[in-house]
Order: structure tokens, then sequence, then C-alpha cells
């Protein structure tokens, strides 16, 4: 009896031991006012002693030992402290908090805190480029152009160079998935959209470099898009002269769905132009994301777009004056023909994701994109250079002596179609402070090219280049290719953050394995960087990355030309092509601090880039001629500066200064590089009327270095110059009518809107005169003159959108 008393109460000790060890998982996602998630949270349980960080998803997980109560506090700088109080929690417990700034009411304006950048990848706030004046419709890229070390010089297109890089270095994600753009555009005017609708965006992440193994093989930069899930029935709906859009949103407990249109015309804009026509362009596209909650572990997704660019040309005449006042000239053309540009692009992506627990997430992504381009026109020009006496006044049209004229014949007939299947599979763990993340990709291309442009030209009778041998052309090319190839890669990548007490650190290293079955090229990227946070200054973050880059390349680097005895160019493709390579070394620091009770953020960079294997290239307005082969090495070295706040209580303004020297290795020396910038400046101020602050202003400033250029057929080693600096003053003026407290918006029509906005850009305020590139033509002294392609000029813009 005494025995059996004795294992009652060892097995009542053993129990109630069991019971008291048992231990609580909490998992959650900490996320922002806007929905958007929060890395580098604390999260802690004081009376158990111990915490943990969120991830930059804004996820976490933590082990306690079970109690009647558990606190759990969520902290950041700059934001209210959150509490959640959990009743006898069960074994496993999952959160969502949302955290709000520590905002403080002044004269209704907000006061808040900017938080910490531990990594090269930079949250920008998509909501900025609503007000923001843009002269390419409204894109997410023009707000990138007012960035630290972001360059465009064409506001006729959406394409930027980042820290000496060119155009086709960028690489660009949506929702996880790689996205291309037509590979035939010559000039911003063919352009049309870009593929980011600013309507569907919901959090926007970019890196000018340093950037880690999770994001493919390119040299300058990583734009890292997620299109948002709408929270109800959402919407909105604009128009102004350059063009419309609409989206609108919906969600139910398992099923959302986005649908984004745009319709863009530029005429009125190009109108500004020198050449003077018939401009006809006509964009279009439409884009959907559609999730669908299958259960707690399943979900799937799919984004679709649709788009159609075309662009019709009937050029007429054009009449250019240049020079200075000592030295003025005048180029009259009187044209025949018309340019017909077809660009049509098609791409979906499905997406399914697993959570197989709460460490990990599985998502298995299969992406399809095609394009079918035109480039076709046939113009003839008779053209004069005249000498221009200006000693009456810059306003005089005499003309003191012809210095050459003639004739040309430009003519295309190209057409390319490019298709791009890939299959990828991505996953995420996370064990304590670490975040493993790792990923394999198959990559099919398709492309099948036919090109055949060339110009011919003629002067006092002579075909030039005169040979006396018989009739030659200016220039002429000629492609006839199809190509097929296969890329797959994989990589791995590991983010720990460590709390001591010298500070927060934050690593990131990984390595990326790629490979290409065309030139049977294999490829190892090791990349790492270093976050710091001090203790001593909490206001104070430091930066370290540095890493291996590739730039795989793509149809247009691996074409090589081939010249015949007449001058005559013909594409064949070099299949001995490397990938180019760079080294990147980057040190950043960021300093938060309040000036005039408000806050600020200070961010500085410097940056070195190695490049070597590069495969050499010109630019001509848009357009990137490449070489076809390694034939070349560099280096950039520059220095980013930008300091962020609110200039004016409430609204975030900025100001970047970028200084940057590019060169690359020629016989007789270094050179810059086609896309060297020493120096840029990028102002995005907004104000508003102190007493009326539905009254918003908004300026957008850019003032950059002229890109390098030399003779058509002579490489910048025989001699370059600069064009001339490119400066641009855009100014919007917007009235807001907000429901509920303007007296129209309680009018039927207007009670399902939640904001009306109507504004007034002026593009180009100050009408600078901006050069893009130049015509070469040759005068009666065998000298080579460049006549400027001038961009656009003044212009107004009347918008209106809603919001419901």
């Amino acid at each position: 009896m005494i025995l059996r008393r004795l294992w009652l109460y060892i097995f009542l000790f053993l129990c109630f031991t069991v019971q008291a060890q048992r231990r609580v998982e909490i998992t959650g996602k900490v996320i922002d006012s806007e929905g958007g998630p929060m890395d580098l949270v604390t999260v802690a349980v004081p009376a158990a002693s111990t915490g943990t960080f969120t991830n930059e998803k804004g996820e976490f997980k933590l082990k306690i030992a079970s109690s009647d109560t558990v606190e759990v506090v969520f902290s950041y700088l700059g934001y209210r402290r959150e509490t959640r109080k959990l009743v006898d929690p069960a074994e496993k417990v999952s959160l969502t908090v949302r955290m709000y700034n520590k905002d403080r009411t002044l004269s209704e304006v907000q006061i808040r805190e900017y938080r910490r950048q531990m990594s090269t990848l930079q949250k920008i706030d998509p909501k900025d480029w609503k007000l923001m004046p843009d002269a390419s419709g409204g894109s997410i890229e023009a707000l990138l152009a007012t960035m630290p070390g972001v360059h465009s010089n064409n506001e006729l297109s959406s394409q930027y160079s980042v820290r000496g890089g060119n155009f086709d270095e960028n690489i660009v994600y949506v929702n996880g998935i790689e996205i291309y753009r037509p590979q035939l555009i010559r000039t911003g005017q063919q352009e049309g959209l870009s593929f980011i609708n600013p309507d569907m965006v919901g959090s926007v992440g970019f890196s000018s470099g340093g950037y880690p193994v999770e994001y493919g093989d390119k040299m300058s930069s990583v734009l890292d898009i997620t299109y948002k899930k709408p929270e109800a029935f959402e919407g909105a709906v604009s128009g102004s002269f350059l063009g419309a859009s609409a989206s609108v949103g919906h969600s139910t407990k398992r099923f959302s769905q986005l649908h984004g249109f745009r319709f863009k015309t530029n005429s009125t804009l190009l109108s500004t132009l020198d050449t003077e026509g018939e401009y006809k362009p006509l964009f279009f596209d439409y884009q959907t994301y559609l999730t669908y909650k299958i259960n707690s572990r399943w979900d799937i997704a799919f984004l679709g777009n649709i788009s159609s660019n075309n662009y019709k040309f009937i050029p007429q005449s054009r009449t250019t004056r240049y020079g200075s006042i000592s030295s003025a000239a005048q180029f009259t053309v009187y044209f025949d023909g018309k340019e017909q540009d077809i660009f049509q692009t098609y791409f979906g992506a499905f997406t399914v994701n697993y959570r197989p627990s709460a460490f990990t997430n599985l998502s298995l992504l299969a992406s399809a994109f095609t394009t079918r381009e035109q480039v076709t026109y046939d113009i003839t020009g008779e053209y004069w250079l005249d000498e221009l006496d200006l000693a009456n006044g810059v306003d005089t049209q005499e003309s003191s002596g012809t210095l050459g004229y003639g004739s040309y014949h430009e003519h295309a007939r190209n057409r390319l179609n490019a298709n791009v299947y890939a299959l990828a599979l991505k996953g995420e763990t996370r064990l304590g402070r670490h975040t493993l993340r790792y990923g394999v990709n198959y990559q099919r291309e398709r492309i099948h090219d036919r090109m055949r442009e060339w110009e011919a030209r003629d002067s006092s009778g002579y075909t030039l280049p005169h040979t006396g041998e018989g009739i030659s052309l200016i220039s002429s090319l000629r492609s006839m290719q199809d190509t097929e190839s296969n890329r797959i890669s994989t990589y791995i990548q590991e983010t720990y953050t460590l709390e001591h007490k010298s500070g927060i650190y934050n690593f990131t290293g990984g390595v990326r394995l790629s490979y290409w079955d065309y030139n049977r090229e294999c490829i190892v990227s090791p990349r790492i960087s270093v976050g710091f946070n001090p203790a001593f200054n909490p206001r104070l973050t430091f930066r370290f990355a540095t890493g291996l880059y590739y730039q795989a390349p793509f149809y247009k680097e691996f074409r090589d030309t081939l010249q015949d005895s007449r001058g005559n160019w013909t594409v064949r493709l070099n299949d001995r092509i490397k990938s180019q390579r760079s080294v990147h070394v980057i040190l950043g620091s960021d300093f938060t601090f309040r000036a005039m009770d408000r806050p600020f953020k200070l961010t500085g960079e410097v940056y070195y880039k190695k490049l070597d294997r590069l495969i050499s290239y010109e630019v001509d307005n848009v357009r990137v001629w490449y070489s076809g082969e390694n034939n070349s090495e560099g280096y950039i070295a520059g220095l980013d500066l930008k300091l962020f706040g609110e200039f004016v209580p409430g609204v975030d303004s900025w100001l970047t200064l970028s200084l940057m020297t590019a060169k690359e290795k020629a016989a007789s020396g270094y050179v810059p590089l086609p896309t060297e910038q020493r120096y840029s400046v990028g102002l995005f101020f907004q104000d508003y009327v102190p007493r009326f602050p539905k009254y918003r202003f908004s300026l957008k400033a850019i003032w950059s270095d002229g890109l390098p250029m030399a003779a058509p057929r002579k490489g910048r080693a025989e001699g370059y110059f600069r064009t001339p600096p490119y400066r641009r003053v855009d100014i919007g003026l917007s009235r807001r009518l907000a429901g509920g407290e303007d007296r129209i918006m309680q009018k039927p029509f207007f009670r399902s809107f939640k904001s009306i906005w109507i504004g007034l850009d002026v593009f180009n305020l100050l009408d600078f005169a901006n050069v893009n590139s130049y015509y070469w033509v040759t005068d009666i002294y065998n000298n080579q003159n460049a006549v400027p392609n001038y961009l656009t000029g003044r212009q107004f813009n009347l918008r209106l959108s809603f919001e419901f």
C-alpha cells in the first residue's frame, strides 16, 4: 500500500514537472500603419528575460516557458510600443501586430521618426510618386531618378543608369519574378509604358549596389517591387493630357483581386520637339494580380500583363539652331515618309506558396514572357546647313552662307520575337536569429531576329562616302539569327541578427552559382554585407558590402558584327562571349536627427567597382550598341549623399548629390565610360499652404553632367566631347477634395469617392534645351558637324484623379 502511494506521488510530481516545463511557441508578423513589413523590431518577453528581432518580412518566432499570463512587448525606434497579453496561452500562438509612428499633432501636421536601414536595400514610399510631376506619365522609375547614384537624361524614357552602369545592367523584380523590356527600342518616343503599374504597387525596395545573392546576375542595381493585396473594395481613376489609368481591387476572406488599366499618348509633349509632324503614339496595357488562400498552409497567386505600344510618326520638317553667338548654325530638313513601330508583350506568372511549418516558407514560381517587336521606317529628307549671322541679335534668321546641303534616306525593317520561360523554387527557413534563404531557377530563351537597316546620303550629287568605285551606304546592318539557350542558377543565403552590448549587428552572406549552356560558362558569385547600429548612438547606422557580381549576357550583348569589303555590317552571334564581371566594395552610413523639431536622415555611401571582361558599348539615345566581345576593363568610384526629411512639417522631401568617375581602359589610356556623369544633383520637394494644407506643391529638379560623345566610326579614345549638362525643373500644383470635409463631396455623385485630386503640372519650367544625342553632317570643308537632337520644351499638363 505504501509502495502504491509512493508511485502515485512520483507520477503526480512528474506530471506537475512536465506541465511546469511546458513551452509556448509564439510566431507572427509585425507591420506598419500602411501594412508593410517591419524588420529589426524588438520582440521581448520581460518576465522571461528573452527576446528576438523580426526579419525583413516582419516575421518572428519565440519560444518561452508557459505561464498563466504572458506579456509580449514590441518596440522600435520612432514607433509606439505595443504590448500583447496572452492569458493561459496555447502551445502555439500566432500574432499580427500593427505598429504606429510616435505621432504628435502640431497644427494638423504629424511628426515622426525614420526607421533604421541595416542592409543595402532601401525602402521607398510608393505614395510619393502620386504628386510628383512626371513627363513620362507617372512611373516608379521617375521617382528613382532623384535618388543618389541614379541618372536619367531623357524625360521621355523610363530607363535609368546607376553608378556608371548602362540601362541593361539594372534588374527589376515584380513579386519575385524578373521583368524584361523590349530589345529594339531606339528612342524615348517609342518606349511607351513601363511594366510597373504604380496604382498596383504595395512596396518598393531599391539597391544601387552590394545587394545579396537572392537577386540575379546584374552589375548595377536591383528594383524589387511587390504588388499590394487589397484589404477591401478599392479603386482609383485618373486622367491627364498624357493619358489615363484605372485600377480596381477587392478581397474576401480567401480571394483577392487587383486589376489595372493604363493608356498613354504623349503627342502633346512630342509637339515641343524640333521635328514637326504627325505624332501618333498609342500605348496601352492591362495587368491583373489574383490571390487565393486554400488553407493556412497553401495559397496561390497569378500575375498577368498584356501590353501594346504603337508608335506612328510622319515627319514634315525640322529646324534646329545651335552653337554660340560667334559661331552659330542652323540645320533645316524637309521630310518625306513615315515610321511605324509596334511593341507587343505578354507576361504571365503563377505562384504556389506552401508553409510546411511556422519556420519555413516555400514558393514555386512559373512564368512566361513573350515579346513581338517591329520597327519599320522609310524616311527621306533634304537638308541645309547654314551659317548664321547673329551680329544684329540672337533672333535674326539671316544666313551668312551655306556650309552644306544634301539628302538622305533612312530605311529599316527590323523584327524580333522572343520568348523567355522560367521555373523557380524559392524557400526561407527561420532558425532562431538565423534566416536562411535558398532557391533554384531554370530559364529557357528563344529568340528570332530579322534586321535590315541602312542609311544613304547624297551631297552635291555624290553619294557619301564617295569612293569612286560605286554607290556606298553610310551605314548598313543586317541580321538573320535564331537562337535557343538554357540557364540554370541556384543560391543560398543566410542572415543573422546579433544583439550585443556594443550594438545591433546584421550579417548577410551567401553564394550564387549560374550556368549558361550557350557558352558553357559557369559563374560563382559570393556576396556579403554587414550592418551595425551602435549602442553608444542608436541614431547612427553603418553598412559595409562587398561581392563578386556578373552581368550574364542577354541577346544584345553577344551580337557581334562582321564588315565586308563595301562597308556593310552583318550580325553574327559570339558563342565565346563571357559574363562581364565587377567587384563591389561599398561603405555607407545613416544618421537620423531632429532639426526644427522635425525628423531628418542623412545618408552617405562611398563605393568602388572594379570592372573586367567588359563588353564595350556605345549609347545612342536609349539604344545601347554592344561590340559583342569581351574587349575592355575599367573601374567606377564615387560618393553618394542624401538628405531626407521633413523640410516642411508632415511631408517628405529629399536632396541628393552624387560624384563619380567611370573609366574604361583603351590603348591610349583610360577614357570615360559612355555613361560617366561626374556630378548630379537631385531634388524632390513638397510643400503646402499652411492654413490650407489641401493645396499642395511639389517640385522635381535634376542637374547632372553631360555624357561623353564621339564622332561616328571613331571611338572615345580618338577624342570625345560632352553634351551640355542635363537641367530640368518640373513643378506640380494640386488641390485635394476629401470626403466628409469638402462640401462638394456631400453631393450624391461624389459620396462614393474617398478623395479627388485636381492638379496642374508644368514640365521643364525653365525651358532648358537639353541634348539627348547628335545628328552628324559633313560640310563643304569636310568637317563633321554635330547637330544636337534636343529634348522636349516647356509643357503644361492638367491632372484629375478619383480614389474610392
